[in-house]
């Protein structure tokens, strides 16, 4: 892959079409020279070089990806040497940004312009951004293209797979709720909604390489606060469990969303509005899912 931070790379296409390429070029090059030309301190190790966190959620890699910008959405490549996440500057402009592990270290690039919401399949071979997808060559990932029909014509916000391939998606109206698609024999089947106990607002899920649980942020009275985050656990008979609130060590009276965890299974990854004008990446260790499923018990 070819990145900002040495070479002007290939622009890729916005996910509406209408960026020109020099407009995009222009915001890429001011981005970079604010954010990228300063020294970086040296970050060596797993997980960009942090401090695992424990029971208690902390701010993933501050001053460095959680910064008093906006910076949302988490993807780890699975070897978990590539790390992708979306900040929008002071301008409120937004950049898809990666951390790379190279030479023992990581460095930072921006790869374009936001094209959606990042989730990188367990086999490591698609980046999904919503309704378009780009695949991996050997030269890196391929030009954008878009999802099949009827998926392209569906306001996709999140779309995330599992090891299976059944894709589990949202979308941006509140007339479609948390939606599934398996792939059957190479062909992909239509969307179905999910049978999973939604409340008012359910967006980003997150489902795991095997498909035991889900994860999502949903608006609820009993909730913390705005959005919190819920698990659902597979059953025995293969329906989906109660949805359950993942409980303090997340959630807040601010929004908390947006969950994934990393490929090696260690630690959830998460949005929180921590105020009006700036949204952090935290983390926190992921026992607590298997505290939750012994709780919940009937799981498959």
């Amino acid at each position: 892959m070819t990145f900002l931070g040495s070479n002007i790379p290939r622009i890729l296409r916005c996910q509406r079409g209408c960026l020109t390429t020099g407009l995009v070029l222009m915001h890429m090059l001011s981005f970079a020279q604010k954010y990228l030309q300063a020294p970086e301190v040296l970050l060596a190790g797993p997980y960009l070089g942090q401090e695992p966190p424990g029971d208690t959620a902390e701010v993933f890699a501050p001053g460095i990806v959680s910064t008093p910008l906006y910076e949302l959405f988490s993807a780890f490549t699975p070897e978990m040497n590539e790390y992708y996440f979306v900040r929008y500057d002071e301008e409120d402009k937004p950049s898809m940004m990666v951390y790379t592990h190279q030479e023992g270290r990581w460095q930072s690039s921006v790869v374009g312009p936001r094209l959606g919401e990042p989730f990188i399949t367990p086999d490591g071979q698609t980046l999904h951004v919503g309704r378009r997808y780009m695949e991996r060559t050997d030269t890196g990932w391929s030009t954008l293209k878009n999802l099949p029909a009827p998926f392209f014509e569906l306001p996709i916000m999140r779309l995330t797979s599992s090891t299976k391939g059944t894709w589990y998606f949202d979308a941006a109206s509140v007339e479609i709720d948390i939606q599934f698609a398996r792939l059957i024999d190479g062909q992909r089947e239509s969307p179905q909604d999910l049978d999973l106990d939604l409340g008012a607002y359910n967006a980003h899920p997150w489902i795991a390489p095997d498909e035991s649980y889900i994860i999502w942020d949903d608006q609820r009275e009993e909730g913390f606060g705005k959005a919190d985050l819920y698990i659902s656990f597979r059953q025995r008979d293969g329906s989906w469990g109660p949805a359950i609130n993942i409980g303090p060590r997340v959630n807040t009276e601010r929004s908390d969303s947006y969950a994934t965890l990393t490929p090696d299974g260690k630690y959830l990854l998460f949005n929180r509005n921590v105020e009006d004008d700036n949204t952090d990446i935290y983390w926190v260790d992921a026992s607590l899912i298997d505290d939750l499923r012994q709780e919940a018990g009937n799981f498959s």
